[in-house]
């Protein structure tokens, strides 16, 4: 038995980009950066922070939600997994590129802060049972697992 399953809480690094393909279904993709407070240690050493790219990916339900509802500088709350993928370059060199499939997206932003507006759009609801289920928790929560070293500058992550 094996499991691929990633938790992340971040801010959208552009607004998403959404393709149609043929058969109508909508992709949509973007980055997402998470970051990992500084902090220092006991002995002055100071542990800078830390922040990572994750290329996201969203498919039709989800990726039609963030077509009209995510911005550039929101924050989300993404599960998924994780799939790693090749191609040839223009040049013949073999990439890779690593992403995140959704299956879940939660927006952390507050309302007045998405799109600019000062009365945006209502909300869309979690895009699966589990997700409507859990939306307050996680919403309780996310404040929480955003900030775990809200206790001061010098406390240590472990």
């Amino acid at each position: 038995m094996s499991l691929n399953k990633v938790m992340l809480i971040g801010n959208v690094g552009k607004d998403p980009d959404v393709r149609h393909l043929d058969t109508g279904v909508a992709v949509a993709s973007f980055p997402l950066a998470t970051t990992e407070r500084g902090y220092t240690l006991q002995n002055g050493v100071q542990v800078p922070e830390r922040t990572e790219w994750h290329n996201i990916v969203l498919w039709r339900g989800l990726a039609d939600v963030a077509e009209r509802y995510v911005h550039k500088g929101d924050k989300l709350y993404i599960e998924g997994k994780i799939k790693t993928r090749s191609y040839d370059d223009q040049n013949g060199i073999k990439r890779y590129v690593t992403e995140i499939f959704a299956d879940n997206m939660e927006m952390l932003s507050p309302k007045a802060s998405t799109n600019g507006n000062a009365n945006p759009p209502a909300m869309p609801q979690p895009q699966n049972a589990a997700g409507a289920m859990r939306a307050n928790e996680q919403a309780a929560t996310a404040q929480q697992a955003a900030d775990p070293f809200a206790g001061g500058a010098d406390d240590l992550p472990f």
